[in-house]
C-alpha cells in the first residue's frame, strides 16, 4: 500500500487499512507481519478489467494473475473468485492455483525450465496453454504429451528484443536475456511446432519484463508481434490468442508516479483495434504490490559517528527487494504520537534523525532503508509500504528465521490467510545422521 491508500485515526493519529488499525494488527497477529487490502486486491484487478471493457476487448480477453508475485492462497481464491486466470511458473504453483479453487482451463504455464514431470502434471490437469521458450522444452513437451496420448496447447514466448527500460534483473525482452525464442527464429520454430503430432499451436506470447513505467516499450513490443501474427497467418499458421504478457509497474516512492492501468494498456490496445484474437494479459505486481505492506517493531536505536540504526525485527529474509535489487519501499511510522508503557517513549523528546532501517540477520545487505528521516523510539511500529508483490513470495528463513504472518484485512475484520512459523518446524524435515 501506498501512505495514500490508507488512513490516520484515533488519539494516537495511528494508521488504519481500511477500517481496522495497524497497531491493533501488531498486538494481535505480532511483528514482522505482512497485510493485505482485499478492497485494494479487487479495485486493482477491476481496473484491468474497466479498461479492457472501455476499449471492447473484454469478452475475449482473459487476465491472468503472475502467481510468483504473491502466491498466498487467499489471495489466489479472491482472483479465483473475480474470474482471474493464472500465469504459472512452476508444478508448485500449478497445485496452489488449484487448491485455491482456480481454473485449470484459464491457467498458461511459462517458464524455461519447466522439468517433464511439471509438463505431465499441467497436461493431466488441463490447462489452457504452455508458454514454451525453447526449441528443446517444445520437443519434450511434444514427447511428454504423446507418451499419455495428448496434444500440448502451445504458444511461443517470442523475444522482441525490445528495451523495457528498468532494472536489468527484471528485464527479460532482450537478445541477451534468457527468456523466450529469438525474434528471426519464430518463424521457422512455429512451422516446426506445427508439425509435431502431439502439439496444437495456439497463439504467440510476449513479456519484456517487470516495473514499467513507460507504456511505450510494451506498445512497441506489441507492434512487432502484431508483424510476426501477421506473417504466420501467410504461413498458413493461425493463431487463436495473442499473449501480452505483465509487467506494469506501481508506485513505490511517494515523490513519485505511476501510470494508471487505462493509460498503460492504451497504446497496446489501440494497436489491436481490428483483430479478432483472443487477448491475454499477465499483470502480478501491478495488481497486489500496492494492496499489501509489511509491519515491523524497532527493537533497538543505534547511535554511531556515521550513522543512525533502527534495528527492526523484519530482515533481508523478510523482505528481499532492497537487498537483492536495492529497491526502495516508503517506510513510515504505525502511531504518529507515542503509546505509555509500549517502549514508544517521550514523543516531545525525540529528534528526527536520518536511520538505516536495517534487521537483526548477520549480513551488511541485511537493509530495508537506507537515510530515512524519523523521529524514532524502541518500540515504535513501522509499515513498509508497497510490498504486496515479491515479498513474502521471496521470503526465506536464513538465519533459522520464521516466516512472518500474513492476515487479509476485509473491512472491519482481519483474517489471518498465513500464520507465523513455529522454530520446530524449520527443522521438522531434516534429520541427524544415525
Amino acid at each position: 500500500m501506498t501512505l495514500a491508500a490508507m488512513r490516520r485515526a484515533g488519539t494516537e493519529d495511528t494508521l488504519h487499512v481500511e477500517e481496522v488499525a495497524l497497531s491493533e494488527i501488531a498486538t494481535k497477529f505480532g511483528t514482522p507481519c505482512y497485510v493485505y487490502s482485499r478492497r485494494a486486491l479487487t479495485a486493482a484487478f477491476t481496473a484491468y478489467r474497466d479498461a479492457l471493457q472501455k476499449h471492447g476487448v473484454l469478452a475475449r480477453s482473459l487476465i491472468c494473475y503472475a502467481v510468483k508475485a504473491n502466491s498466498n492462497l487467499a489471495i489466489l481464491n479472491l482472483f479465483a473468485r473475480l474470474g482471474a486466470g493464472f500465469d504459472i511458473v512452476s508444478g508448485g504453483e500449478l497445485a496452489r492455483v488449484i487448491a485455491a479453487g482456480g481454473d485449470p482451463e484459464k491457467i498458461v504455464f511459462s517458464g524455461v525450465g519447466k522439468s517433464r514431470t511439471e509438463m505431465h502434471a499441467a497436461l493431466k490437469a488441463g490447462i489452457h496453454c504452455f508458454n514454451v521458450e525453447s526449441a528443446s522444452e517444445l520437443d519434450q513437451l511434444s514427447e511428454v504429451a504423446g507418451n499419455v496420448g495428448y496434444r500440448a496447447p502451445v504458444s511461443l514466448r517470442v523475444n522482441p528484443d525490445v528495451d523495457a527500460k528498468t532494472h536489468p534483473y527484471i528485464s527479460t525482452g532482450l537478445k541477451s536475456a534468457k527468456f523466450g525464442i529469438a525474434y528471426d527464429q519464430a518463424l521457422s520454430l512455429y512451422r516446426h511446432a506445427a508439425a509435431l503430432p502431439h502439439i496444437a499451436v495456439k497463439g504467440i506470447d510476449c513479456h519484456i519484463g517487470s516495473q514499467l513505467l513507460d507504456p511505450l516499450p510494451a506498445a512497441e513490443a506489441t507492434e512487432k508481434i502484431l508483424a510476426l501474427v501477421d506473417q504466420l497467418a501467410t504461413a498458413g499458421i493461425a493463431l487463436e490468442h495473442i499473449d501480452l504478457g505483465g509487467g506494469m509497474g506501481i508506485q513505490y516512492r511517494s515523490e513519485e508516479a505511476a501510470p494508471t492501468v487505462a493509460d498503460y494498456l492504451a497504446p497496446m490496445l489501440n494497436k489491436l483495434k481490428g483483430r479478432h484474437e483472443k487477448l491475454l494479459f499477465e499483470p502480478g505486481r501491478s495488481l497486489v504490490g500496492n494492496a499489501g505492506l509489511l509491519l515491523t517493531r524497532v527493537e533497538v536505536l543505534k547511535h554511531g559517528e556515521e550513522k543512525h540504526f533502527a534495528v527492526v525485527d523484519a530482515a533481508m529474509n523478510d523482505l528481499m527487494r532492497p537487498a537483492l535489487y536495492d529497491a526502495w519501499h516508503d517506510i513510515v511510522k504505525v502511531m504518529q504520537s507515542g503509546i505509555p508503557g509500549d517502549g514508544a517513549g517521550d514523543t516531545a523528546n525525540r529528534t528526527s534523525l536520518p536511520y538505516e532501517i536495517v534487521g537483526p540477520v548477520c549480513e551488511s545487505g541485511d537493509f530495508l532503508g537506507h537515510d530515512r528521516q524519523l523521529a524514532l523510539a524502541e518500540g515504535d511500529l513501522l509499515a513498509i509500504l508497497s510490498t504486496g508483490a515479491y515479498g513474502m513470495a521471496m521470503a526465506s528463513n536464513y538465519n533459522s528465521r520464521p516466516r512472518a504472518a500474513e492476515v487479509m484485512v476485509d473491512g472491519a475484520a482481519v483474517h489471518l490467510i498465513r500464520r507465523r512459523e513455529d522454530i520446530a518446524e524449520l527443522f521438522a524435515l531434516e534429520s541427524i545422521l544415525p
